[in-house]
């Protein structure tokens, strides 16, 4: 008799919480389209149970918490020219994103490995962003060209200072406190102090996250922002270069090194989303997002990203000319 797969979605009520694991820990729980349905469905579950109190969101294995969408599949479906799968996977995902953000209890995500891209759009729109040592959080989309999407247009611009535009253009990756420190996590815990949060949680009681939190004291991001402002603090490409090289430290020629490897076409049009997401309202954001994933994922870098950097992992892409990020967000 074979086998029966692994559930990737794991949902439960234990006592006054509504639980939720990630189980894909061999793609790094990775987002498929049948995981979003799952939490969706569990998360509609749980909002109308009134015995549930507050939602705890993992990752299963160690290693990741979300590690992302599944961009791979994006790309095969890109290159066989599936745009109905494409929109299916994006408009899915993005009303997921919202309906965490409207959700009105407790959703507490326990970060303890690698969050990225749509692990971040599970977590960053809930209460409760927890984070371990071993958490790193990322938003790399430019490295594929594509743009930092779930609804990270409307948060990315709301950080402090210039954060924003930095963490978007270069995907610099934040460690568990810097995450605290920058904004995008709420609170920091070791690691082996999370099994007994759990459990705490399971009460129902999401301020006992207040209790076993670590106070966080600036650090490597509180550092920099003097010239992450200075040098970021524009929604001009060629004035954040000019910036950086005037700078002349060896974290300048950091980040100009690694807009360097970046699709030129994708960071235009992530300063363009960034700078309108600025004055949007979160669905809205996410609206115009969605939008812009069918212009993207048609553009020759996607593919080409998707492929130097995940699939053939040369990281030697080939980038086309820089596009109009204008004409793309308003799909000219």
């Amino acid at each position: 008799m074979a086998e029966t797969a692994e559930p990737t979605v794991v949902a439960r009520r234990e006592e006054a919480a509504g639980t939720i694991l990630m189980n894909r820990p061999r793609a790094l729980n990775a987002l498929d389209l049948p995981m979003i349905e799952g939490i969706t469905a569990a998360l509609r579950d749980f909002r109308d149970d009134p015995a549930v109190r507050l939602v705890v969101l993992e990752g299963a294995g160690g290693r990741a918490f979300c590690a992302g969408g599944d961009v791979r599949r994006m790309r095969e479906l890109a290159l066989a020219g599936d745009a109905a799968a494409i929109e299916a996977f994006f408009a899915n995902e993005y009303a997921m994103n919202r309906a965490i953000a409207e959700f009105p209890k407790p959703w507490v995500s326990l970060i303890d490995g690698v969050c990225m891209g749509g692990g971040i759009g599970v977590s960053v729109h809930g209460s409760h962003r927890v984070v371990t040592e071993h958490a790193l959080l990322a938003m790399p989309e430019t490295a594929i060209a594509l743009f930092p999407d779930v609804g990270t247009s409307f948060v990315l611009p709301r950080l402090p200072g210039a954060l924003g535009n930095w963490l978007a253009l270069t995907g610099a990756r934040l460690k568990g406190a810097e995450a605290v420190e920058a904004g995008l996590a709420t609170h920091h815990i070791p690691r082996e102090r999370l099994p007994a949060l759990r459990h705490a949680l399971l009460a129902g009681d999401a301020g006992v996250v207040d209790r076993f939190a670590e106070p966080v004291a600036p650090g490597t991001v509180a550092a920099q922002r003097p010239a992450i402002d200075r040098c970021f603090g524009t929604d001009s490409l060629p004035a954040i270069r000019a910036a950086l090289q005037a700078e002349g430290t060896d974290w300048a020629r950091e980040q100009l090194a690694t807009l360097d490897r970046m699709s030129p076409t994708s960071m235009a049009v992530t300063l363009e989303l960034l700078r309108r997401g600025r004055t949007m309202d979160l669905a809205s954001c996410l609206a115009m997002e969605l939008a812009l994933t069918r212009r993207v994922t048609r553009h020759p870098d996607f593919a080409e990203g998707v492929r130097a950097v995940l699939v053939d992992k040369d990281n030697a892409p080939r980038w086309a000319p820089q596009a109009d990020p204008v004409a793309m967000l308003d799909g000219a």
